[in-house]
């Protein structure tokens, strides 16, 4: 369902928004061990309102990814993984499954709790992407669980002037519409591919909280270089875009994320994401008593 339009032309109307914030990644680990570099932080959350966590994999080393991710629980939240390379399977406490290939995108909604496991189904070569958490408002935090594998073909995409490429996860880029909507939420998710040279300009929403991760090469966002492996926090400043620019000696690869704020409280125990001590308290005590594993997911 890839989408493409020849050349399209990009302007800005009302100049960028200011980069607040340039922020590396620190290095951890996770599920059974594999290497990662967590991106958007605790400490970020209120800032970055509805997003939670942003984590980066890449590595060409079978030993950082292998073990994977073993079954572990969530609720209160949707998580987005999105893979550049390598193949990934997931599983859950409903007996779904779907085995997430290089360009494709699993948008899992946890809501009331469910148990899966992400598990790479390859013993060698390079595995990268992203895995980004979107908050879900109060109201939904108990909706029935959902997910939805979408393949790479699946993805609408643009091609704008200057030979850059727009994959059009969530939300809406220059008339196309992306896989996914959210009308509480309104995220916006780009993957963004810049030639040399090339000069992009993304229209965002006043309201949204808003940033960009570069992932390949250097990109200038709205003046300021954010090179590889650098989230750019962009100012709410009232400006109605955000510009890019990439480096004149070599391409860039850059995503942009933004969404509305939902300024509720967010109360977070490790996989659990409400909006009270008490429901934490009462997530603990569902998932003592095994209510996550009678979970029954329903395919979006």
């Amino acid at each position: 369902m890839a989408i493409t339009t020849n050349d399209l032309p990009i302007r800005s109307a009302t100049g960028s928004r200011a980069v607040e914030r340039l922020v590396r990644g620190m290095a951890t680990s996770d599920g059974a061990g594999v290497r990662l570099t967590r991106v958007l932080t605790h400490d970020l959350q209120r800032r970055l309102d509805p997003f939670l966590m942003l984590d980066a994999f890449r590595s060409d080393d079978p030993e950082d990814y292998i073990a994977g991710f073993p079954d572990h629980p969530h609720r209160g939240f949707e998580t987005v993984t999105y893979m550049i390379e390598g193949r990934m399977r997931h599983r859950d406490s409903a007996g779904h499954e779907g085995l997430l290939g290089p360009g494709g995108v699993q948008w899992m909604t946890a809501g009331s709790g469910l148990i899966h496991s992400e598990l790479p189904e390859q013993e060698a070569g390079r595995m990268e992407g992203f895995q980004l958490w979107l908050n879900l408002p109060a109201a939904d935090k108990m909706v029935a669980p959902s997910y939805r594998d979408i393949g790479a073909a699946a993805i609408p995409e643009l091609q704008a002037e200057g030979g850059v490429r727009v994959r059009v996860i969530a939300g809406e880029s220059h008339g196309v519409r992306g896989a996914v909507t959210r009308p509480a939420t309104e995220p916006l998710y780009l993957d963004v591919h810049l030639p040399a040279g090339a000069r992009f300009v993304q229209p965002l929403p006043a309201g949204h909280n808003a940033f960009t991760y570069t992932y390949r090469g250097s990109v200038t966002v709205a003046g300021t270089e954010a090179p590889d492996r650098h989230m750019a926090i962009l100012a709410n400043d009232g400006r109605g875009s955000v510009i890019l620019e990439a480096g004149r000696e070599a391409e860039a690869r850059v995503l942009i994320v933004a969404g509305r704020p939902l300024g509720e409280p967010i109360v977070q125990y490790g996989p659990f994401v409400m909006n009270t001590a008490e429901e934490i308290r009462r997530t603990l005590q569902d998932y003592q008593r095994g209510a996550f594993e009678a979970a029954a997911v329903r395919a979006l």
